[in-house]
Order: structure tokens, then C-alpha cells, then sequence
């Protein structure tokens, strides 16, 4: 099935999001998890690997093995950060022997350390550059981009942010997946946005349940994403990491109820590998794709 088949106005796509645990016993956590999230049906998974490019071999074993258990099609996160051109055909070549379905392409962040992205001698600049080559080169791939209703946090503006994911889109992205987010109007407002500039493809919002105001203030930095005061004062007041899980829990059903209720094509899951405030919320509203 193409990436675009699972996003159709009869039903709602559904993905989740890993990442390649450091350790054995956490990857035995994470298949484990993965047998309740395989409750609800998903479309797809998808792996990330560590910044830089790091644990790429990981990220296709998990996937494989995903795909083997599971019979669930996946698709790997792929960045041009410390590639060249060559790399990342071997990368690609690697993703399609092992039956990845779908690519996450990607510029990548910074490695750490740095604070501005420096495209690889003999590599990409940009991430229109990676989808183009995909396409030319390997077009049995489903490809994903990212969009990002707060904008970019290197982009100097809004305007531009837009224009660098309309390139991507034109050089052959088949759906669109957004940044965590936790005020729906912005969401909206990109699709408007993204409408006014003929940006076609499914654009599949991007949810992370809060797991607790210490982790989710973290992240959000790291994303440049607004956290609506009512939701932190709410966390604030919670006397245990579970009270605090579960006020991330409601805020996180109310946010999907109210996309699906607006006609989202898809939910993306954040998982961060843990299977419990995802399941709840997929739970409380009672999701079926079809």
C-alpha cells in the first residue's frame, strides 16, 4: 500500500513513532509496549535514529523486526546530516533490501555541539535535496516530511518556513507530518496556510501525550513549541509523576478529540517507546481507523 493510501476521507491513518533504545532490556521494553499499541490497527511505524546519523543499523534492525513481528509496514527516519550523496544511497539501498516500506527524509539537527547546521562535504544540503534523490533513485519508497505549525526555529519567518516545505512537497513528498504541538489552532492555521500555497498532500498532525512538566518543558524548548499555560499550571499542581501523567493524558484526548472532530486525516504518535498514555488516549476516544 502506498504512504497516501492510509489517508483517505473514510477513515482516519494512524502511526506511531520509536527510537532505538540504548540497551537489551530496552529494547525487550519496547516490543513489549508495542503489543498493546498493535491493538489499534496502526498504519505504520517509524524509527528515528540518534543525532548525527548515529545508530542507523539499529533503527533498520528495530524496523525489521517490527515489520517481522508485527506484519505492520514501517519506515526509517533519514537525515543528510554527516552523509554524502554516496552514504546515503548505501543507507537507502540497506532500507530496501530489508522491505522498509516509507522514508521520514529529513535535514536533521545540528550534531551536538554545534549550533548551526553544516551540510557534508559530497552530501545535502537541504531536505528537497534527499526527497529528490529518493525519487529519481529509489521511487518504490513512500516518503514523509516534516511541517511545522510554530514554524521552524531556524526560519526566519513563517512565510519561509512554508516556502522550504512547499520544495519539499514539489520534489515528491507524499504526506506531511507535523512537529508536537499543543494548541490546535496553530495546527489549523497551517493548514490554512499550507492550503493558500497549494500544499496538496495529507498533512497528519503530530501528538506527544505529556508524560510530565520536567519532560515535556525540555522538549519544548528543544521544538521551539508553546505550552498553553492552563496545561502547565495543571502539571504544576499535580502531587505524583502519576497525577501529572494523568492530566497528560486528558489534555492529550481532548487535543486528538477535537482534531478528529475538525476531520484530521491521521494521527502521529510520539511514543518515546512507552505504550501507556498513547493506549489511553487511542482508548478514551474510541479510535478506529475505518
Amino acid at each position: 500500500m502506498t504512504l497516501t493510501n492510509h489517508y483517505r476521507s473514510d477513515r482516519t491513518g494512524l502511526s506511531f513513532e520509536l527510537f532505538p533504545p540504548k540497551t537489551e532490556k530496552g529494547e525487550t521494553q519496547l516490543y513489549s509496549q508495542l503489543k498493546k499499541l498493535m491493538e489499534f490497527s496502526p498504519d505504520y511505524v517509524t524509527c528515528t535514529y540518534g543525532a548525527g546519523g548515529s545508530e542507523q543499523d539499529k533503527t533498520l534492525d528495530i524496523i525489521s523486526k517490527v515489520k517481522n513481528d508485527f506484519d505492520v509496514p514501517v519506515a526509517s527516519h533519514l537525515t543528510v546530516v554527516g552523509s554524502t550523496v554516496d552514504q546515503l544511497r548505501i543507507y537507502l539501498q540497506k532500507a530496501c533490501d530489508r522491505n522498509v516500506d516509507y522514508i521520514v527524509a529529513l535535514r536533521g539537527d545540528p550534531p551536538q555541539g554545534e549550533t548551526e547546521f553544516q551540510s557534508h562535504a559530497g552530501g545535502l544540503s537541504y531536505a528537497n535535496e534527499l526527497v529528490e534523490l529518493i525519487r529519481s533513485e529509489f521511487n518504490q519508497l513512500g516518503i514523509a516530511v516534516a511541517g511545522y505549525p510554530e514554524k521552524h526555529r531556524e526560519a526566519v519567518s513563517m512565510d519561509i518556513d512554508l516556502d522550504n516545505l512547499k520544495r519539499k512537497v514539489d520534489a515528491g513528498a507524499d504526506i506531511i507530518i507535523t512537529q508536537l504541538f499543543y494548541d490546535n489552532q496553530d495546527f489549523f492555521r497551517f493548514q490554512d496556510l499550507c492550503a493558500d500555497r497549494q500544499i496538496n498532500v495529507p498533512i497528519v498532525p503530530g501528538i506527544l501525550p505529556v508524560v510530565s512538566l520536567k519532560q515535556i518543558q525540555r522538549i519544548a524548548k528543544l521544538c521551539d513549541s508553546k505550552l498553553p499555560s492552563g496545561l502547565t499550571s495543571q502539571l504544576d499542581a499535580a502531587n505524583s509523576d502519576e497525577a501529572q501523567l494523568d492530566v497528560g493524558i486528558e489534555f492529550a484526548t481532548q487535543q486528538v478529540d477535537e482534531l478528529k472532530t475538525h476531520g484530521v486525516c491521521g494521527l502521529h504518535f510520539y511514543v518515546l517507546n512507552k505504550s501507556k498514555s498513547t493506549a489511553k488516549v487511542l482508548e478514551a476516544i474510541n479510535f478506529c481507523g475505518t
